[in-house]
């Protein structure tokens, strides 16, 4: 069965017209097809919602080998406010390999992260401070002692037009 578009471009007089249509239709279909698949996906689209991280442990697992046996792998903690305040990383037998522990400032910007050995032995922590964005601006990385060790310095570069 023909529909009205087909039917109204045979009745055409001239072969030319009918060439034009024919692409003009085309170039319609090309345009409004996506269109409306894009309207169509948006739709479907569910927002997961984020977990409240107050409180919170999260353990992650690694299971394979014989007997798919579990080991732990990482431990992250989270404080009553929903901040990151400690991380811990096990090797394969399930020994620690290193822990970090995380302390925020009133701001809510972490003031500190200090880094400790298989042993729970401080390695180094560092120190940031922050630009009037709250993004960091400057970290400086010490020894167990004080002694400064290193400084990063971040700059931001934005291209607006």
């Amino acid at each position: 069965m023909l529909k009205k578009t087909e039917v109204w471009l045979l009745q055409a007089k001239s072969p030319d017209i009918q060439i034009i249509m024919k692409r003009l239709l085309t170039l319609l279909a090309a345009i409004l097809l996506p269109v409306t698949f894009c309207l169509a996906q948006t739709e479907d689209v569910v927002s997961v919602p984020k977990i409240n991280k107050k409180n919170l442990i999260v353990k992650e697992w690694n299971a394979g080998g014989k007997g798919n046996a579990q080991t732990l792998d990482h431990v992250t903690i989270y404080s009553a406010e929903g901040k990151k305040i400690e991380e811990t990383e096990y090797d394969t037998s399930g020994r620690q390999k290193w822990r970090k522990r995380y302390e925020w400032g009133e701001n809510g910007k972490m003031t500190r992260e200090l880094v400790y050995n298989e042993r729970n032995k401080l390695v180094n922590y560092k120190k940031f401070e922050y630009n009037e964005f709250g993004k960091k601006k400057v970290q400086y990385m010490y020894d167990p002692k004080g002694k400064l060790i290193s400084t990063k310095k971040y700059e931001y570069i934005t291209e607006d037009a």
